[in-house]
């Protein structure tokens, strides 16, 4: 049934459009309140988490959470063990997916795993650190989960506030 002569797709559109703006809004305002610098991981992480429909936010969110873990515990493992070199990254995200693929086996959103381990090792590579690549990359990982909260967040009070029937596919 259309609305206004849009269809209930074009109106999750709309408020995944809004869903994004109010998240960007929310990331921004409170990182430059905690200095931040540059807070681009926490909005693409938010963009990555929202989502028009709930069920969907909450599969996203949570998906997003094991593969950031995974790729957490892949990169400072990696970061330990062989140090802040340049081969270090690419072993470290072949090993990354290869454990997300075919250990922990959560497909939406795996490409977060091998992300999340380039963003703590390529810290250490740019800090020439294994301590600074640990401060850059945990600081980095907590704007991250901070990103995707608020995506989720956002995404489930529109979805109470703006109520869209949607179909669902049998």
């Amino acid at each position: 049934m259309k609305r206004f002569g849009l269809s209930p797709t074009d109106l999750l559109g709309m408020r995944f459009a809004i869903n994004v703006a109010l998240g960007t809004v929310i990331v921004w305002t409170v990182l430059s309140a905690l200095d931040a610098r540059n807070p681009i991981w926490a909005i693409a992480a938010m963009i990555a988490s929202s989502e028009p429909q709930a069920e969907q936010a909450r599969r996203m969110f949570n998906a997003r959470l094991v593969n950031v873990g995974v790729g957490s515990l892949a990169g400072f493992l990696f970061l330990f063990i062989a140090g802040p070199h340049a081969w270090t990254l690419p072993l470290a995200l072949a090993a990354t997916v290869l454990v997300s693929s075919y250990v922990v086996r959560v497909q939406t959103m795996w490409r977060q795993a091998p992300i999340t381990a380039a963003i703590v090792i390529a810290s250490a590579l740019a800090g020439e650190s294994s301590a600074v690549g640990v401060a850059l990359g945990l600081h980095r990982l907590a704007e991250v989960v901070f990103g995707c909260l608020v995506g989720l967040i956002v995404s489930l009070v529109m979805s109470r506030v703006w109520l869209i029937p949607v179909r669902r596919s049998a």
